[in-house]
C-alpha cells in the first residue's frame, strides 16, 4: 500500500491544525453554523440524528494492522466501542464529540489516515475490487491506478466544489465486485487490439433518487492518458452540471439530459485540448505507483496440502466456512479469506474495538499485516497459507468473526438508517435483523444459495438497494415507516437496477414478504440457477402474484 513521504505528513499535520483552529472558533461562537458547515464537510464530519459522525477514508479498501489498531483505539477512546464499515470501503465513527474531532484526526494522521474528501461535492474515495492483486481472474492489479487517481483528485483545485459528490470505481478482474457500472465514473482494465492493457471508461452511473447504469465514453484509453481522460469528463461535468437543484446535479442527470453521444463528443473535444499535457502519465510515474503494490514474500507451496484436506474431511463446521468464505488465490498454496461479521443481532457493517484488535493480530499472523474492506461490509485477509486456514478459522470463531453466511441471504448489506442518519426515512438495522432471524437455518440458507439483500433507509441509497437481488427501501408514509421491495438488481458485470414489486409494506410484514419471494424462487428455479438468474428468466409476475395474494 502507499506510504506517505515527508510532504504528505506535513500536509496532513497542517490540515489537522487548521481544523483545530476552525473548530475552536466555531465552539467559541466566532464562526456561524453556515460558515462552519463547508469546513467540517471537507474534513469528513457530518451531524447525524443523535451525534456527529466522522467518515474516514480507506483508499481502495486497504488497511494495515497498525491502522486497525488505531481504529480500535479511537473506538475505545472517542466512540462507544465500535465502528462501521461502509459500502465505499470506508470506516465511520458514529459517536465522536465535536470538540474532540481535531484530536481524533491527529491520531489518524499518525498512521497515515485522514477524513479528507469523504464528504462534500468533491471526488470521493476511489474504490476497487477487494481481491485486487491476488485474484485468479485479474487482468492487472487495479490498485496502482486507484492510487494515481487518489493523488490526482485529492485537493484538485478545479474539482473541489463540483455540482455534486463524485465517485470513481476501478475494476481489474473478470468478475466485477466493485459495482463499477453504478459509479459516476467506472473504469475497467481491458486488453486492447494489440494486447496492450488500457482502460474502458464509463460515466453517468449512480444510485440515489435516479438509479442509472453508466454509459461508455471511451472504449479504450492507453495507460498514459488515464488522467487526461478523467480530467476531460470532470471538466465537462463541472462546467455544465446543474447547480440550481441538488437532486438534479449528479453527472448521471447531465449525461441523460445531454444524450450520451453529445456528452461523449463534448468530452472528446475537451480531451483533444489536454491529451498531451502535464497530466499525461509517464512510464516512470506508473512504475513508481506500482512499486507500492509489489507481492509480499510468498513461500513456495503446493495447493491443497494434505493437512488441510484432512481437516476439511473431519470438521463439518470448518468445511462449511471454507466453502463460503475461502476463494482461490493467484499464488499456489495460498487462499483469500473473507471475514463475515453478519450475525443476527449485530448491525451489518459494525465492528467492535476488540474485533479490530483481533483482526490486526490475525493480519500480522496470517496475511502479511494487511486487510481489505469489501463493498459488502466485510473484511478480507488476502494472503493466507492454505495450511494455516484451520488455525485462522479457530481464532476467528473465538472473536465471533467466523460467520458462514457470506454471499447468502443473511449476509445483508445495510446502511445505518434511521437509528443514526438524519436523512433516513426509516430504520434499516431492525429490518436486517428480522430477515436474519427468519432465515436462521444454515442448511436452508445453503439450499437457497446466493441471494444479495441490500437495505437503504432513504433514497440516497447508501445500502445500494437498487442493485440488490432483493432491495429494500425505507419510505415515509404520513409519518410512519414503510418499506418498498424491489427485485432483479445486480452490481455485477451484467448490472441491472431492481424493479419495485408493488405497494410498500409495514415493518412487521417484511420477513413474511421475503419468505414468499424465496418460496417462489425455490419453486420455479432450474438446476444450478441463482436467484438473479431465475428472476431474469421468469420475470416479476410470479413473485408479485404470490406476495400480494390474499389469504383464503
Amino acid at each position: 500500500m502507499y506510504r506517505y513521504d515527508d510532504y504528505d505528513h506535513q500536509m496532513l499535520a497542517d490540515r489537522v491544525a487548521q481544523f483545530q483552529d476552525q473548530t475552536n472558533r466555531y465552539t467559541d461562537g466566532k464562526l456561524a453554523e453556515a460558515e462552519f458547515l463547508p469546513l467540517r464537510l471537507q474534513n469528513g464530519l457530518y451531524i447525524q440524528r443523535l451525534a456527529p459522525m466522522l467518515r474516514v477514508a480507506v483508499p481502495y479498501g486497504m488497511l494495515s494492522s497498525a491502522q486497525l489498531r488505531k481504529m480500535a483505539f479511537i473506538c475505545n477512546h472517542y466512540d462507544k466501542g465500535y465502528a462501521h464499515f461502509t459500502t465505499r470501503q470506508n470506516i465511520q465513527f458514529n459517536w465522536p464529540q465535536l470538540e474532540e474531532v481535531p484530536e481524533l484526526l491527529a491520531h489518524l494522521a499518525e498512521v497515515e489516515m485522514h477524513a479528507i474528501q469523504t464528504s462534500g461535492n468533491c471526488i470521493r474515495n476511489t474504490t476497487t475490487d477487494q481481491f485486487a492483486g491476488v485474484a485468479v481472474d485479474e487482468l492487472e492489479d487495479s490498485r496502482p491506478y486507484c492510487e494515481i487517481i487518489r493523488q490526482w483528485s485529492t485537493f484538485h483545485p478545479e474539482f473541489a466544489f463540483l455540482p455534486r459528490k463524485f465517485k470513481i470505481a476501478v475494476c481489474g478482474t473478470a468478475d466485477d465486485q466493485a459495482a463499477t457500472q453504478v459509479h459516476d465514473i467506472g473504469i475497467y482494465l481491458v486488453s486492447g487490439p494489440d494486447g496492450e492493457i488500457g482502460f474502458r471508461i464509463l460515466a453517468g452511473g449512480g444510485l440515489g433518487r435516479t438509479p442509472v447504469i453508466g454509459k461508455e465514453i471511451f472504449d479504450f484509453v492507453e495507460k498514459q492518458h488515464l488522467l487526461t481522460a478523467l480530467d476531460a469528463i470532470l471538466r465537462v461535468y463541472n462546467r455544465e452540471g446543474r447547480r440550481d437543484n441538488k437532486y438534479k446535479a449528479r453527472i448521471k442527470i447531465l449525461v441523460k439530459a445531454t444524450g450520451v453521444e453529445e456528452f461523449r463528443n463534448k468530452v472528446l473535444k475537451e480531451w483533444a485540448q489536454i491529451k498531451d499535457s502535464a497530466l499525461t502519465l509517464t512510464d516512470d510515474e506508473i512504475k513508481r505507483c506500482k512499486g507500492f503494490f509489489t507481492d509480499p514474500a510468498y513461500s513456495e507451496l503446493e495447493d491443497n496440502p494434505a493437512e488441510m484436506t484432512q481437516q476439511l474431511g473431519q470438521d463439518l463446521l470448518f468445511a462449511n466456512w471454507h466453502e463460503q468464505n475461502v476463494r482461490p488465490h493467484k499464488k499456489s498454496g495460498y487462499a483469500i479469506v473473507t471475514v463475515c461479521f453478519k450475525e443476527t443481532g449485530v448491525a451489518p457493517g459494525d465492528v467492535t474495538d476488540t474485533q479490530l484488535e483481533q483482526l490486526a493480530d490475525l493480519a500480522d499472523e496470517f496475511s502479511f499485516g494487511e486487510v481489505r474492506v469489501s463493498h459488502k461490509q466485510n473484511v478480507v485477509l488476502a494472503d493466507v497459507k492454505q495450511s494455516e486456514l484451520y488455525s485462522l478459522w479457530q481464532k476467528l470463531k473465538s472473536g465471533s468473526m467466523a460467520s458462514q453466511n457470506l454471499g447468502l441471504l443473511t449476509d445483508v448489506v445495510c446502511c445505518p438508517g434511521g437509528d443514526f442518519c438524519a436523512l433516513a426515512n426509516a430504520k434499516s438495522i431492525p429490518i436486517a435483523e428480522s430477515i436474519q432471524r427468519a432465515f436462521g437455518d444454515h442448511e436452508e440458507l445453503k439450499n437457497i444459495g446466493e441471494v444479495n439483500v441490500n437495505i437503504s433507509g432513504c433514497m440516497n441509497a447508501c445500502g445500494h438497494h437498487h442493485v440488490g437481488n432483493i432491495g429494500i427501501l425505507g419510505v415515509d408514509k404520513k409519518g410512519e415507516e414503510f418499506y418498498q421491495v424491489s427485485l432483479g438488481g445486480s452490481s455485477k458485470n451484467v448490472a441491472s437496477i431492481g424493479k419495485i414489486i408493488g405497494p410498500s409494506f409495514a415493518q412487521e410484514q417484511i420477513p413474511e414478504v421475503i419468505e414468499k419471494i424465496i418460496g417462489v424462487y425455490k419453486a420455479t428455479r432450474e438446476a444450478d440457477e441463482k436467484f438473479i438468474d431465475t428472476y431474469n428468466r421468469v420475470g416479476m409476475g410470479p413473485f408479485k402474484e404470490i406476495v400480494y395474494a390474499k389469504a383464503d
